[in-house]
């Protein structure tokens, strides 16, 4: 995995590349190594910024719940990206994570790309974070290793990478249990529909079609919210675009940040 070679903002991060700034941030069930493959297909056309989020890599953890979360990341953003109103990638997690930063600190964020997203979850989405924590604290996080990595990697695409799925359990289970727990319990509990409707930032959602853990209708459903929201679907991808369909994200990543360098709008290309 790239190294973190920056420090900024209370964060750390893995910075490379040239050109308008992009600040990704990762998935709870993976870490900043699940956005490198962007790396090669971006950073010679944008400066990349792979945060650590709070509780993981040398970023110290955060108080405050998802308010706290926005207001690091929105000072992190200020200190690595200075002068700019940057892109802000998320996937999982991180697309919560970046939503709550755009609508808490809008001055901060120039527009959104979230994979693996959504205003809110259903009920049954809410539960399955209770029992994650439930039996994370029970037992550890080895023991929800397999729940995990099914939410990245359904069945019939986890046996064509099984060094990527490797790699990705291992950094799972190095998580810190406070952290997950923490990440899980203000997932249960989210709610930005309202909200997502003020939202003063163009905002682009996706979704794998067979993403489990943040299905694509929730995704299309904050789309349909937010004042200037486009939903795209991709095909034969689940939770993690970044490993599972790097090249579709890049272009597509490429494609609405030339639409909005050139004031047009903002709608999805074929995925």
């Amino acid at each position: 995995m790239l190294s973190a070679n920056s420090r900024a903002g209370g964060l750390t991060a893995h910075v490379t590349g040239t050109g308008p700034s992009i600040v990704f941030l990762h998935s709870l069930l993976s870490d900043r190594g699940s956005l490198e493959p962007m790396v090669a297909l971006l950073a010679d056309d944008f400066r990349l910024v792979l945060l650590d989020l709070p509780g993981f890599g040398g970023s110290p953890r955060c108080p405050g719940g998802l308010d706290g979360l926005a207001d690091r990341i929105a000072d992190a953003v200020r200190a690595f990206c200075p002068g700019e109103t940057p892109l802000l990638f998320g996937n999982g997690y991180g697309s919560f994570v970046a939503l709550a930063t755009a609508l808490r600190h809008p001055e901060t964020v120039g527009s959104l790309f979230l994979a693996g997203c959504g205003a809110a979850f259903t009920e049954e989405g809410r539960g399955a974070f209770r029992f994650m924590a439930s039996k994370a604290e029970e037992a550890g996080l080895q023991a929800i290793a397999d729940t995990a990595m099914r939410r990245l990697f359904p069945d019939h695409m986890a046996g064509a990478v099984p060094e990527i799925l490797a790699e990705r359990r291992a950094a799972f289970i190095a998580t810190d249990p406070e952290v997950f727990k923490e990440a899980c319990g203000l997932l249960a509990t989210l709610d930005l529909r309202a909200a997502a409707q003020d939202l003063a930032v163009p905002l682009f959602t996706c979704a794998g079609a067979y993403d489990e853990a943040t299905p694509p209708a929730m995704a299309e459903a904050l789309a349909a919210l937010a004042p200037d929201g486009t939903f795209q679907l991709i095909e034969d991808c689940a939770h993690a675009p970044t490993l599972q369909a790097p090249r579709v994200v890049a272009r597509l990543l490429r494609d609405f940040a030339g639409a909005l360098a050139l004031g047009a709008p903002t709608a999805p290309a074929s995925a």
